[in-house]
């Protein structure tokens, strides 16, 4: 299956960098007394419905939206500090990155983000890696929307079943394998490693090198 896949497409939080929105929204539920999941869940809901995901709304309106909606205070760069300082980059993960470059695959990053994705890279670099960045606040969709991913197929010229695709969440996993995608969940990274090579196995020695467990899992280590 492995020279079937020519492009593989990665999530930012939760895969290549720390889910450092969820991590930073605990910390913000935390000090204002909020119940972590209830807040968490306003705050999915105001940044997809009020349009802040795909650039229909500003940051601050968003922030606003939030203190009326949650009772949060503070100041707008206090709270957003809160969640990038936690966005950290996986080393081993743009090792993977450039592994599948060495394997002839094309890479591209595709994730629900905002104006922080920029910074972040402005920060880290990453996007070098990558031969294209699908940013849902510039292309004014979601992956919430399966024309998301039909668009980003599109823009690589690729099969969906030529297509790889790395994200944390089931929901946004579930709606790239109806598109057709290979979609891997990335919720543990071993476990990740254990699905990624039964669709890439020329990366096997990559990841048993970086996540033997995963591979022990997939059947792939002595």
């Amino acid at each position: 299956m492995d020279n079937k896949i020519e492009v593989v497409f990665f999530d930012f939080g939760g895969v290549l960098a720390e889910e450092g929105f969820f991590q930073g929204l605990g910390v913000i539920a935390q000090k204002h007394g909020l119940d972590d999941q209830a807040f968490f869940q306003t705050v999915v809901e105001e940044i997809y419905s009020g349009g802040y995901v795909t650039g229909r709304a500003t940051e601050a309106e968003f922030w606003e939206a939030l203190r009326r909606s949650t009772g949060i205070t503070g100041k707008d760069q206090e709270l957003r500090g809160e969640l990038l300082e936690r966005f950290v980059v996986r080393p081993e993960m743009l090792a993977l990155v450039e592994e599948c470059r060495n394997r002839g695959k094309r890479t591209a990053i595709l994730s629900d983000q905002t104006n922080w994705l920029d910074e972040l890279d402005g920060k880290y670099g990453f996007s070098q890696h990558f031969e294209k960045v699908f940013n849902s606040f510039h292309e004014g969709m979601s992956k919430r929307e399966h024309k998301f991913f039909h668009h980003v197929l599109d823009a690589m010229n690729v099969a969906a079943h030529r297509a790889a695709f790395i994200d944390d969440s089931r929901a946004h996993v579930g709606r790239a394998k109806e598109v057709g995608l290979k979609a891997v969940l990335c919720e543990d990274l071993d476990d990740m490693a254990r699905d990624l090579v039964r669709i890439c196995p020329s990366l096997t020695g990559f990841l048993a090198r970086h996540w033997p467990k995963g591979l022990a899992k997939a059947g792939q280590m002595d």
